[in-house]
């Protein structure tokens, strides 16, 4: 297993977006949601708190994409995601949402991009309603502090952190298949689950989120996940993930 770099960095500021004793449907996550048949919409109506969104620029415009063959003019994230969320979050003042945005190439350039499409939503973060967190290709922790702070960033644990620059890191994502082969079904090997679990722990023991990319999408591994306390479940199956968590 590829050795995983991590500071246990202890900050006791509990985020609006940590998973409860008992997890709901806000503790799901639409994996590349732009994928789903009705984009946005399909996990937003089902209280969904996360979904996900590949970007590429081009032309000065962000597209929803998971690679450049796929970008069709009407699919921008102005379109797909920024005016539902500010549509969505006005109507129900009850509601939070984590945008998470996985810039597929050049981040420094499609960055300030982006936090000028940001912009408009700012009332929403300063409430802590909307929490946007940038992914893929994002900038080093060293550079964290070059951005307005309504932007968090999603983080691997590859590089070391100050505290002031662990305080930028929204949520943690890593790649399940660094700690375990398992592929949801039948039981979890006895030693991988205990490696999930001490990262898990040390996790949240920084004061973050966790969730895990590239795990089996089965009721099997939601099962395990919600037992080891993860805070976020992603799946590609919008509809099955919510009846699961609402059981």
């Amino acid at each position: 297993m590829p050795a995983v770099v991590f500071v246990a960095l202890v900050f006791f500021a509990n985020s609006a977006f940590a998973q409860t004793a008992k997890p709901t449907v806000a503790n799901a996550h639409s994996h590349n949601d732009y994928n789903q048949r009705s984009a946005f919409y399909g996990a937003y109506k089902q209280g969904f708190g996360s979904i996900e969104a590949d970007i590429f620029a081009v032309n000065e415009q962000l597209f929803v994409a998971h690679d450049k063959k796929n970008i069709h003019a009407d699919r921008t994230l102005q379109a797909l995601y920024l005016e539902p969320i500010a549509k969505g979050l006005k109507k129900d003042s009850a509601r939070r949402l984590q945008l998470l945005v996985d810039i597929k190439e050049n981040g420094d350039s499609v960055l300030p991009l982006l936090i000028r499409q940001l912009l408009p939503l700012q009332p929403f973060y300063s409430t802590g309603r909307l929490l946007v967190l940038i992914s893929g290709n994002r900038p080093l922790p060293s550079s964290y502090n070059r951005y307005p702070d309504f932007i968090f960033f999603d983080d691997d644990l590859v590089h070391q952190h100050t505290p002031e620059q662990w305080k930028r890191v929204g949520l943690v994502s890593l790649k399940f298949s660094l700690f375990t082969t398992w592929k949801g079904t039948g039981v979890i090997p006895e030693e991988d689950e205990d490696r999930l679990r001490r990262i898990i722990n040390s996790v949240h023991a920084s004061g973050k989120g966790i969730r895990f990319w590239d795990a089996p999408d089965t009721v099997a591994a939601w099962q395990e996940l919600v037992k080891l306390g993860v805070d976020f479940i992603g799946t590609d199956s919008i509809e099955k993930l919510a009846h699961f968590l609402e059981r």
